[in-house]
């Protein structure tokens, strides 16, 4: 199946990245050695400035998913998750204004210790548990996809590559903390955006140029900017996009642990808050290049399918496989792409490991058992290492799931003063019960291809025989039933089970089930904060007095001092009109002090 194979130049790219990896977790465990205790393994000694973590916080959910199964997407369904840009906005403003000044304000290691001072034990216990849960099956998709993609189109070992990667990730977690974690991400980010231009441009220099491969992109309907249509059942438009993205993205940065413990690692809020903007330019410029790679993979490809024509058996295998064809004879170039969607992988793992045992470190250990600052550091370590190991057994992602009623708990703890413990609970549970069964009984009756709407692909430019093996410059003409099949055609004739065409009866909740998948996240969130707030009302919420530090007040914002500045502009350049008086000369102003009586009438 493989165009061609990896080189022993592709395999030097690959492992160099590793070997440096690994020496910047050695560098900051030998520069720390004297350093031992939770706060500096963890958050880095709060000393962190705004670059780096920026950086850091690009890397650490740009995963290989995105370096393969971004431009896939275009090339399935078109460009217009390009809107995500829009919800990464979004998602900045509302963190650095909403969650961002509480736990930066906090001086907190977890963001879940906020959840025991604004409710109970018991809410904070049952946040680091579906943290955990999220972050593992999350994780275990991020490292073992990606490797058996890269497996079945370059001949990769697959197990040789998940063990490597899991090693070197443990090993820089495991020595340097949250440092290594950050100054890896930085050289992660560099290798993943190299990885992604190699591609980009040996296809443009193929397709003589840009204004070809947009071409071909609008002439093929990938150039799908313009659908607003407000059906939630479709799976992407600019609304689902727009609107289920930002959710999606404020739950990651507003929440997750993983990203909250960078910008609260900074030497100030000044510095979080422009990390969270420096890390919008990152995110906007991969995005960017996933777009445009999916263009080209459809530019190159759109006369001759692989998937379609059965040379791949996967969507995400795309992207290697245009890497070996276009790539293939230039020895070190595939290889630097792999490096790239592991340092995804890389990035997004070790960020989870340095988070999970963070919470474990302060939420499971430390408020029950009484222990020395060398002991904390050295559980942290011992966690760090331990849990890669679970990272790599799971395979199903649902941060929309778990994600949205988390974003919900904060947001009633923050945003509404009178939400209480019950309320907290009660919404927690019923928003994260939703969200499962909407996303289980997707699974389980899919949306139907009108709702999701894969575009046109096809197979009459081929020109290979299909036989024990495939090239792509054989003289015989492909034995297929049809010269053009559509990945509508192709869903509709699969059958798993029997091998024939048989309908699927979809109940009468079928509809819900179909809603977009980007909407998991906001259903969980509202339906938590709704039932919060009814729950906390019925419960006494209006007598509860909570404490300013625990919730947003309007000094928190950066929009408050931006108001007062020009407020204040205003009123000096008032006070100083009044001060001056009326500039004319020709006006004189004179108060003449004349008795009653000595006024003619």
């Amino acid at each position: 199946m493989s165009v061609t194979s990896f080189a022993l130049a592709d395999y030097v790219v690959f492992a160099l990245m590793l070997v440096v990896s690994a020496a910047v977790g050695i560098y900051y465990a030998w520069v720390d050695r004297s350093r031992r205790n939770p706060g500096n393994f963890l958050t880095g000694g709060r000393k962190l400035t705004a670059l780096p973590v920026s950086l850091s916080l690009t890397a650490s959910f740009m995963s290989a998913i995105t370096v393969l199964s971004f431009p896939a997407e275009v090339y399935q369904y078109g460009a217009n998750i390009g809107f995500y840009g829009l919800s990464y906005l979004m998602a900045m403003l509302i963190t650095s204004e909403v969650f961002l000044p509480i736990f930066y304000k906090l001086e907190i290691t977890s963001t879940f210790e906020y959840l025991e001072l604004r409710f109970n034990r018991a809410t904070r216990l049952l946040g680091t548990l579906l943290f955990i849960v999220q972050t593992i099956l999350y994780s275990g998709i991020v490292i073992y996809v990606p490797a058996l993609a890269l497996n079945q189109v370059t001949g990769m070992n697959l197990w040789g590559v998940v063990i490597s990667t899991g090693v070197v990730c443990t090993f820089y977690c495991t020595l340097g903390g949250l440092k290594a974690v950050v100054w890896t991400d930085v050289f992660q980010l560099g290798v993943m955006i190299a990885g992604f231009l190699s591609v980009i441009i040996a296809s443009v220099i193929l397709q003589g140029g840009v204004i070809n491969i947009f071409s071909d992109s609008q002439h093929g309907g990938r150039i799908n900017f313009w659908d607003f249509d407000t059906n939630p059942l479709r799976r992407h438009t600019f609304w689902t996009v727009a609107i289920g993205g930002t959710f999606l993205w404020t739950s990651i940065y507003g929440t997750n642990q993983s990203q909250v413990q960078r910008y609260i690692s900074c030497k100030s809020i000044a510095h979080a808050r422009l990390s969270l903007f420096i890390n919008l330019l990152g995110l906007w410029l991969i995005l960017l290049c996933a777009v445009f790679a999916g263009m080209c993979l459809y530019s190159i490809y759109k006369s001759c399918d692989p998937w379609t024509s059965g040379l791949l058996s996967a969507l995400d295998q795309l992207m290697p496989y245009l890497v070996m064809d276009v790539l293939g004879d230039y020895p070190g170039l595939p290889g630097l792409f792999v490096a790239a969607a592991f340092s995804g992988s890389l990035s997004t793992v070790s960020s989870s490991i340095n988070a999970l045992a963070a919470v474990t470190v302060e939420d499971l250990i430390k408020p029950y058992a009484s222990m020395s600052e060398r002991q904390l550091a050295w559980i942290s370590k011992g966690t760090s290492n331990n849990y890669e190991k679970l990272l790599t057994n799971e395979l199903i992602s649902i941060f929309g799931v778990i994600g949205g009623p988390l974003l919900g708990l904060f947001t009633l703890g923050i945003l509404c003063p009178f939400a209480t413990s019950k309320g907290a609970l009660s919404g927690v549970v019923l928003g994260l019960a939703v969200s499962l069964w909407v996303a289980i009984g997707a699974q389980i009756y899919p949306p139907p291809p009108e709702m999701s709407r894969p575009l046109s692909l096809t197979t009459e430019g081929c020109n290979f025989t299909m036989t024990d093996s495939f090239s792509w410059t054989s003289t015989h003409v492909p034995t297929l039933q049809s010269s053009t099949t559509t990945l509508i055609e192709k869903i509709h004739k699969q059958d798993f089970t029997s091998g024939f065409t048989t309908p699927i009866i979809r109940p009468a909740l079928a509809d819900w089930y179909s809603v977009s998948y980007l909407y998991f996240s906001p259903i969980g969130t509202i339906i938590t904060i709704s039932v919060g707030l009814i729950v906390s009302v019925l419960t006494g919420g209006r007598k509860l007095n909570v404490e300013s530090r625990l919730r947003l007040t309007k000094e928190d914002t950066s929009l408050y001092y931006l108001f007062k500045l020009i407020k204040d502009r205003v009123s000096t350049a008032s006070d100083r009109k009044k001060t001056f008086g009326n500039p004319n000369p020709a006006f004189c102003d004179v108060e003449l002090d004349l008795p009653q009586s000595s006024i003619s009438t």
